[in-house]
């Protein structure tokens, strides 16, 4: 068996549902457009350069999900999978996702982003296993706007994967390829660790690495 590894930010998405989920807010005007845009801009920026503060960012992205029930979220997330998620999942993502599951291949999104956002996106792609932001629950089941244990983010992505690999009993070299498809200079690491890493529509850091190390460079945009 082979193991298939997605990022889905960029990758299986022609755009970043990180980055969607807040201009829905906006659209419903739950957030406030100019102050989210301020601070979502200046992680954004930190993303592409490679040198995001990832607790910073995740305390700022994760505090409106505590606002809501998770019921009233479970409807606002119906709404923004309509609105703003089909319409950016290419044919080609997942005519690839489905190939390598025809193959019997074991397949994966790891992903930065949490849980919440990834899970519908993840089922809708047709793939059960999926590494994400965890989040942090009260006693009421409600998101605290926190998360838990290691985010997925550059060398967390190798930590979740092994911590979840162990726990079937496995290990990378239990596969007779790994591939890792990904569009991030930040996913450097996961990329050079498996047997057969993909830049799927690549940002310029992780096109010139690609190339010059050999990798495959493809797309998924329709």
């Amino acid at each position: 068996m082979n193991l298939a590894l997605f990022d889905l930010d960029n990758t299986l998405l022609a755009g970043d549902s990180d980055v969607e989920w807040p201009k829905f807010l906006i659209g419903r005007g739950i957030l406030d457009a100019e102050h989210h845009a301020r601070h979502n801009d200046y992680f954004y920026e930190q993303y592409k350069a490679g040198t995001l503060d990832i607790d910073a960012f995740l305390e700022f992205q994760l505090a409106p999900l505590a606002r809501f029930t998770r019921e009233e979220l479970d409807r606002l997330h119906a709404a923004y999978m309509g609105e703003h998620i089909l319409p950016i999942i290419p044919a080609k993502a997942r005519a690839l996702v489905a190939a390598h599951q025809a193959q019997g291949d074991l397949v994966m999104i790891v992903t930065a982003t949490n849980r919440f956002i990834t899970g519908p996106i993840a089922r809708e792609l047709g793939v059960e296993h999926l590494i994400a932001v965890e989040l942090e629950e009260d006693a009421d089941g409600r998101y605290t706007g926190r998360y838990t244990g290691t985010p997925s983010f550059k060398d967390g992505k190798i930590t979740r994967l092994n911590e979840w690999l162990a726990a079937r009993g496995q290990t990378l070299a239990s596969f007779g390829h790994s591939f890792f498809y990904s569009d991030s200079r930040n996913d450097l690491p996961l990329l050079s660790l498996v047997s057969d890493p993909v830049a799927v529509d690549p940002d310029d850091a992780l096109r010139e690495h690609a190339i010059s190390h050999g990798w495959p460079v493809i797309t998924l945009r329709d």
